[in-house]
């Protein structure tokens, strides 16, 4: 549950997979990394919500919609469907374990994976390393992913936090192992960040 990997010092990047259970490219990719790089100075989360993942489903065990859980000023109470923020912000231990982690860990970038709209999306100060990623996945870089998203990761760290928030949407329609050569070539790009 909640698997954290980090083999490093303070200021690393942590990147975060499996946020929404039914996007488990990420899971697949940042395991095979670690499993290939055991010496690695990223700080992982392979996966975060790991009945969503288990469950294939985006919400966790209480039908919360983690990436609308955060304590960011745009929070609000929804209605219980697939992008229900919880009856609180920072109700679940997910979003609580991330919190932790980043108070613990003080990454200079987070770079979360998600899935399926081919896109690199950023909050904060994180143009410059998204058009780098975006050169090496060959998706477009945009500031906004298209709709509104109260109480997500990247509002709470990205915007008000000011830690750079990488959103990496993978395509889910290819078979992930081709995902494999781009992504190890952005860890490896986040190594050296």
């Amino acid at each position: 549950m909640n698997a954290l990997y980090a083999n490093t010092s303070h200021n690393s990047v942590l990147i975060i997979s499996c946020i929404h259970g039914d996007e488990p490219q990420g899971k697949f990719l940042t395991e095979e990394y670690i499993k290939e790089n055991p010496d690695t100075r990223l700080i992982f989360i392979p996966c975060l919500n790991e009945y969503g993942f288990i469950n294939g489903v985006r919400t966790n065990a209480n039908g919360v919609d983690i990436n609308r859980n955060f304590p960011a000023k745009n929070w609000k109470l929804t209605k219980k469907d697939k992008f229900f923020g919880g009856n609180a912000p920072a109700s679940e231990f997910e979003t609580k374990f991330v919190m932790e982690t980043i108070e613990k860990y003080k990454p200079k970038l987070v770079l979360t994976l998600h899935a399926p709209y081919k896109i690199v999306n950023y909050d904060g100060d994180a143009e410059e390393i998204s058009e780098k990623i975006s050169a090496i996945i060959g998706y477009p870089v945009e500031k906004s992913i298209g709709y509104p998203t109260p109480g997500s990761f990247g509002s709470w760290c990205g915007i008000e936090k000011n830690i750079p928030v990488v959103t990496l949407e993978l395509d889910e329609e290819v078979d992930v192992k081709l995902l494999k050569k781009p992504m190890f070539k952005i860890f490896e790009l986040l190594e050296n960040y």
